[in-house]
């Protein structure tokens, strides 16, 4: 069952990028279905967070969509390589986010080895964000999707990790935070192979 869009208006962002962890996050494209288990999430809390993209309230075209309702995609181009998918979270003009840092793969794996050029007893095919996004196929194009849509959504299957097995930990990739690069928003299933490294605590 696709998540509604109400769930995505929580304005507690660590709470759902917590809680998004268990999720299945689908893709379709000309078609062809893909889906990962979500394994590893960062939040990024809006105006007030230093390693936010709209930290301060920064708005530019590219971080806009960060400041619409919850329930919508911001993809974004990183080190001009990887493109990295976020669920924008919270309410209008609150500009929270989760990225999505690493899928356990789900459905249609054989696209995704076409995509990564690799199998998919490989757990490099979809650990870390890049790597995520490239073997569920989402790119630019991805941008300001509904993701109560038919191209990308998010499915609730039921499964459920304890509060033991996932890990709070720093963000990753985000010094020039200062302080806020200390803080513990990353959030991860512990022992996954999925998982970006390190993921042994």
């Amino acid at each position: 069952m696709k998540l509604p869009l109400t769930y995505y208006s929580n304005q507690d962002v660590l709470f759902l990028a917590r809680d998004l962890l268990g999720k299945v996050l689908f893709t379709e494209i000309n078609g062809n279905q893909t889906a990962g288990i979500i394994v590893e999430t960062e939040a990024y809390n809006g105006v007030s967070d230093k390693a936010s993209h709209a930290y301060g309230g920064r708005r530019t075209d590219r971080t806009e969509i960060l400041y619409d309702h919850g329930g919508v995609s911001y993809v974004y181009l990183c080190y001009g390589i990887h493109h990295l998918f976020n669920v924008v979270t919270s309410v209008l003009d609150e500009p929270h986010a989760v990225l999505i840092r690493a899928v356990e793969p789900f459905l249609g794996k054989e696209f995704m080895e076409i995509r990564r050029k690799m199998p998919v007893t490989k757990a490099a095919i979809s650990s870390g964000p890049g790597s995520a996004a490239k073997a569920l196929g989402i790119d630019k194009a991805f941008n300001k999707k509904d993701l109560a849509g038919n191209e990308i959504w998010i499915e609730d299957h039921g499964i459920q990790y304890s509060a033991e097995d996932i890990i709070e930990a720093p963000r990753i990739g985000v010094a020039y935070a200062q302080e806020d690069a200390l803080l513990p928003w990353r959030f991860f299933v512990k022992g996954n192979r999925y998982v970006s490294k390190p993921n042994t605590f």
